[in-house]
């Protein structure tokens, strides 16, 4: 496995899941994150949906590199029999 590969790999694992440890916990967090990032304001009920979506795909992430890593796994250990 080349070093490249081999990062890409890591990083699926760390990005998503360093993510999904500093998302904050209540909207008004959320709304304070993205106006000190971007310079817009948003709502409340914005915050909370955006927040939502961001754990959703943080989850759907790490379960997409689980599986890959699973498929992985058991096409070596099928080719090992």
């Amino acid at each position: 496995m080349t070093r490249l590969r081999r990062s890409g790999e890591i990083a699926g694992w760390v990005l998503p899941s360093i993510t999904l440890a500093l998302i904050p916990k209540c909207p008004v967090c959320v709304a304070a994150y993205v106006a000190l990032a971007t310079g817009l304001g948003i709502s409340f009920h914005i915050a909370a949906y955006l927040r939502m979506v961001l754990v959703g795909l943080c989850v759907a992430s790490l379960a997409f590199v689980a599986a890959a890593r699973l498929r992985k796994f058991i096409a070596r250990a099928g080719s090992h029999q």
